[in-house]
């Protein structure tokens, strides 16, 4: 791997995008990396995966500008749909995501971050979809994913007009859960990661699909697949052995993912 670092401790990974130099722009040759390297992850002993930026400056700048300068119509396309599919494959991976935004999210960037469950920032951190000042629209979800996530209005100010928000405001508009120095955000992110890890991991793969799922669907839908996955849940070693303890006032065992 040329561009992205993937290290595992215990139950949780970190992939790290590392184009340092390109404030870690996304070019085909990252995104082919960023697919193989989420492909490989072991979802056996991996319960949560944290994506960053390698420095203290960028999350992701962007897509690469030079790689698509020249590009035609069906070639411009054909980079959306590689962009997309990545993004998508984060969105739907079985375990929850945490970006952790250290700097500019840019274009590809805060579509990268948008992809994944939960967004903790830095406080340098800078969101936004400026695609329109390049003669282009956001191409890997900016359009679809930025107005789910907060007010739609301020979604198409920031698609139409190009507008860039500070982490502060991302944070009040709640497109990030939470901000820290760049020195804290790692570590806090690692935290967060931990505290989900520890909980029952076929449980938290559930509710991870029973949301995404349902947020596509009517309620009277969302709830049927919600009671599916509840149901689910039981008579897995994981579930009896938690009630157990509760019931017993104990502590529960380290959860096995059975």
């Amino acid at each position: 791997m040329n561009f992205i670092q993937y290290e595992q401790k215990d139950a949780v990974a970190v992939l790290t995008i590392s184009r340092e130099k390109a404030l870690n722009a996304l070019n085909s040759e990252v995104l082919a990396e960023m697919e193989s390297t989420i492909d490989a992850i072991d979802l056996e002993t991996v319960r949560c995966l944290i994506i960053t930026g390698a420095g203290q400056k960028s999350f992701v700048a962007g897509a690469d500008i030079g790689e698509m300068s020249t590009l035609s119509k069906a070639d411009g396309e054909a980079f959306g749909k590689k962009g997309n599919d990545v993004f998508r494959k984060i969105e739907t991976l079985p375990i929850p995501v945490i970006a952790a935004v250290n700097g500019f999210a840019l274009g590809g960037g805060c579509e990268l971050s948008m992809s994944c469950d939960i967004r903790l920032a830095a406080e340098n951190a800078v969101f936004g979809q400026p695609e329109t000042g390049l003669g282009i629209t956001p191409g890997f979800g900016g359009t679809q994913r930025l107005a789910r996530l907060i007010p739609v209005g301020k979604a198409k100010e920031m698609i139409y007009a190009g507008t860039k928000i500070k982490a502060d405001e991302a944070l009040a508009l709640g497109l990030v859960n939470a901000v820290y120095s760049s020195e804290e955000l790692l570590p806090a992110a690692e935290k967060l990661a931990g505290k989900i890890a520890r909980n029952a991991p076929i449980a938290v793969r559930a509710c991870k699909k029973a949301v995404n799922d349902g947020l596509e669907a009517s309620m009277d839908e969302a709830l049927v697949i919600e009671e599916k996955l509840f149901g689910s849940c039981f008579e897995t070693e994981d579930q009896i052995n938690g009630m157990k303890a509760f019931l017993a006032t104990e502590k529960p065992a380290p959860f096995v993912n059975r």
